[in-house]
């Protein structure tokens, strides 16, 4: 599916969140959350606080919400998935459909190594992280219902498929993090979606 075409504005829009966002991720790395405010964020970015708020609630969303489009990305992921060809497993389809946002995360290692800091360190923003993503479940929920046809209030499936999966994003994610993003972050979720498929077998009767 193509990206949709951004006039002047929006790319502005866009390009001034990611300049906050990013700035907002480097100082909190170097200084620690407590130790960086607004106003600090705002002057590296080369913006007034005013314009600061015009894009973030608070500073904690500017270390957390990496992307101004992020509702944006999340339907261009479920109508990715639901246009995979049938023949694609469901579990196979969505994380295919992901794996341009974990690219995005191999692409931009430093960044994201810092993002994750700050969350592991600061339980604040893991708590806002996970409330970020929580308008996504039931949308992706229902698309995977549709997809391998059941109805998601009635059969389990498609809720634990969207929890195995969000499981074995955040191991790959986590050890990334852990080996300071030298290796590939989609390299390691490939590695982690096998598993599951494979029933997940304990280590030592694994193939090497």
């Amino acid at each position: 599916m193509s990206e949709p075409i951004l006039g002047l504005r929006e790319r502005k829009r866009l390009e001034t969140h990611r300049a906050l966002a990013t700035t907002a991720v480097r100082l909190v790395a170097e200084r620690g959350l407590d130790q960086v405010t607004v106003e600090d964020i705002s002057a590296a970015a080369g913006v007034s606080p005013r314009t600061f708020f015009n894009y973030f609630a608070s500073k904690e969303d500017a270390v957390v919400i990496a992307h101004a489009d992020t509702a944006e990305q999340s339907r261009r992921i479920i109508e990715k998935f639901l246009a995979t060809p049938k023949e694609v497993s469901a579990p196979r389809a969505l994380i295919d459909a992901l794996k341009e946002e974990i690219v995005h995360i191999d692409e931009n290692r430093e960044e994201w190594l810092g993002r994750m800091k700050a969350i592991h360190e600061n339980p604040t923003l893991h708590s806002r992280a996970v409330a970020m993503n929580h308008d996504t479940i039931a949308p992706t929920i229902e698309a995977i219902a549709q997809r391998v046809g059941v109805d998601s209030k009635a059969d389990l499936y498609p809720t634990l498929l969207l929890s195995a999966l969000g499981g074995a994003v955040n191991a790959a994610l986590l050890l990334w993090y852990q080996h300071d993003g030298r290796m590939s972050a989609l390299d390691l979720l490939d590695e982690a979606v096998e598993m599951l498929l494979a029933g997940l077998p304990e280590p030592g009767g694994r193939a090497r």
